[in-house]
């Protein structure tokens, strides 16, 4: 008699474990699958960034030569243009410098949105 009741009472236990380790189961899955989503995703992304940032570089890189040119054209002298062109990109390069602190903030708040989003 005892046996059965302890039978009984170990019978409506087992289908609550084997629910909570198939419950166990696929939250580990879900996880998972997210964590392999979110991180294709910021590969994604930043692989795009990456592309986009080699194109603009190009086209500054081509501006540059271009404004270069036509400088050297206005003082009829190619190196007084090309060093016009490189004392502005150097000025401008001392003013960020300067200013670095106002730069790396809104920076950083993009680089942490991109990572949360």
């Amino acid at each position: 008699m005892e046996q059965a009741k302890e039978k009984e009472q170990h019978e409506p236990v087992r289908p609550i474990i084997d629910q909570l380790k198939e419950y166990a189961e696929t939250r580990f899955k879900l996880i998972k699958y997210e964590v392999i989503e979110r991180s294709t995703s910021i590969v994604a992304d930043i692989i795009t960034d990456i592309v986009i940032i080699i194109l603009w570089l190009l086209a500054f890189l081509f501006l540059s030569f271009t404004l270069a040119l036509w400088v050297s054209d206005l003082l009829h002298s190619y190196w007084q243009g090309f060093g016009c062109v490189t004392a502005f990109y150097a000025l401008l390069a001392f003013i960020i410098m300067a200013a670095k602190r106002t730069f790396e903030r809104p920076l950083i708040n993009i680089m942490v949105r991109k990572l949360f989003k």
